[in-house]
Parts: structure tokens; sequence; C-alpha cells
């Protein structure tokens, strides 16, 4: 329950701010143009190994998105940024994931976002500093948010 108050309260941070306020400046850094992209596995306080971004910001799943098409669009974004792929870049496996589950899809407002196992990945603007996985379990937007394991499995459950 307290997780989705503080879910509640974040967004309406986030809403009172003019849209590039809070969520802008707490999100996790963009990838220059051209450059590869890291995913890698850490263990995190209260929900153990899952994926991170190069920065070791985790990266979350959305439900509605079926593990097949990206749904957080429009104001979604300003909480939860999709992890995009710069243009020209790869994607690359870190320590403790695989290659082969990395991808990515279309994203309706344009580019492309990482996936995992078929999974947009985002980011969550609630974690102001790498190593943090607040946004986990949380029902915002139309459903519910999960951090991935290195299987390819969002967390569902209290590890």
């Amino acid at each position: 329950m307290w997780k989705q108050k503080a879910a509640a309260a974040t967004l309406l941070v986030l809403l009172s701010g003019c849209g590039s306020g809070p969520a802008a400046a707490t999100a996790p850094p963009a990838t220059p143009e051209g450059a590869g992209l890291t995913i890698t596995a850490r263990a995190l306080p209260g929900v153990g190994t899952v994926l991170v971004t190069g920065e070791g910001y985790a990266v979350y799943v959305f439900t509605p998105d079926h593990h097949r098409a990206v749904t957080c669009t429009g104001a979604c974004t300003g909480i939860w940024p999709p992890l995009m792929l710069p243009a020209g870049a790869a994607v690359q496996a870190g320590p403790g994931v695989r290659q082969s589950l990395l991808g990515s899809l279309p994203d309706p407002a344009g580019g492309r976002v990482v996936t995992y196992a078929g999974w947009p990945l985002y980011g969550y603007s609630g974690d102001v500093t790498p190593g943090q996985a607040n946004g986990q379990d949380i029902d915002l937007n139309g459903g519910y948010w999960y951090v991935m394991r290195p299987s390819g499995q969002p967390l569902t459950a209290a590890p």
C-alpha cells in the first residue's frame, strides 16, 4: 500500500511540474547517438539480482506490454521513460545478461526501445540514484511495473 501511495505522490509531483521538471531531472542519463548501450545484472536491495543500465539504474517492464509492444506512451513516459536505443547503437549484454534475449521494438513516438525477452524496458523517475528499485510492484498508468530478472522473467513476487 505504501508503494502505491509513494507512486501517487511521485505522480502528483511530476504532474505539478511543467513537463520537463522532476522527471527529466531524475531520469537515467541518455546515451549519446551512435554509442553502445549496455544492460547488466546487479543485486539491488529488496529485489535481488535484476537488470540495470550500464550506469546502474534498474529497468522495468510494464505488464500491459505483454512482452510484445510498447504501450507506455504520452504522459506515462514522463514517469517511466523508455530505454531508447540511440540511432546507430547496439545493445550489449554485460555480466549476467544473455545477449540472445536483448533486442528492440519500435516506439510509437519514434525510434526504438530496448527489449529483454521481448519485454520493452523502461526507467523510473523515482529512482534518483543508481542501485534503487523504487518502481517495483507499482500499479500505475494502467498496469503493474516490475524489475526484470536476468532469466527474462519479470519479478512479480518477493525474491
